[in-house]
């Protein structure tokens, strides 16, 4: 015998359903909640789908700002989102996916852009990487003419000699043929001042790109709407690296 108390999207009245609303309206008329219980599929004891959506975008700075949620739910590891109510391993990979294609495809649908100084790489990234609560590790795969490449996520967690290594860096870079590379990273505190810890991995990563003929160019820390530039403090990656 069915529930009584357990409600499911199939309950609402066709035109209120977020399927039947995408297949006759079209996928933009939908809300970002109904947009996300699609991904979801189902949902959980006492919960729609679609009401589970809901208070997944609650998760950021409040009910009625969807865009900080959704950053949010692009950023946390699958593990982190698995541990919500209602979610789970299988459904956090569904929205981490869903989340990865979109932001592929608006990738893919831009021109490339261009590094040209400092500034340029550190805007690239501010809005993704400025509230962060953990250190994200990316590097910025750039052609001979400095344009974009593709963006990669090395690591999350405190920087370190086993987070961050050289291999995995460098793979990247191999595998896109970069000629170079930017390096990332933010400072959760919001201070982009560089460590020595900072100052140390980057001369390593210098070191080792310079074996592979991959230039490191620059090492940028991300604060709250703030950037430390490596070059723009006068210390070009090669010198760290002891060239």
């Amino acid at each position: 015998m069915r529930n009584a108390y357990h409600r499911t999207v199939k309950d609402l009245p066709p035109g209120e359903r977020p399927r039947e609303r995408l297949v006759g309206l079209g996928a933009a008329a939908l809300s970002e909640a109904e947009l996300l219980s699609l991904v979801l599929q189902t949902g959980t004891a006492g919960a729609t789908a679609l009401e589970v959506a809901q208070d997944l975008l609650s998760l950021g700075q409040g009910p009625d700002d969807p865009t900080t949620a959704l950053a949010y739910l692009a950023s946390a590891p699958a593990s982190e989102l698995a541990d919500l109510r209602g979610v789970g391993i299988a459904k956090a990979a569904r929205i981490k996916a869903a989340l990865e294609l979109g932001q592929r495809l608006s990738q893919s649908r831009t021109e490339k852009p261009v590094i040209r100084r400092p500034e340029d790489a550190a805007q690239l990234v501010m809005a993704s990487m400025r509230h962060l609560d953990r250190e994200h590790f990316r590097v910025l795969l750039l052609d001979t003419r400095h344009r974009v490449l593709g963006i990669d996520t090395i690591s999350v967690g405190h920087l370190n000699a086993s987070l961050v290594h050289p291999r995995e860096l460098f793979k990247s870079a191999i595998r896109r043929s970069a000629q170079a590379v930017i390096l990332v990273h933010n400072h959760p505190s919001g201070d982009p001042t560089p460590s020595s810890e900072d100052l140390d991995l980057t001369g390593r990563l210098a070191s080792a790109g310079r074996i592979l003929g991959i230039e490191v160019l620059d090492h940028i820390v991300i604060g709250d709407n703030r950037y430390a530039s490596f070059r723009e403090r006068g210390l070009d990656p090669a010198s760290l690296a002891g060239a």
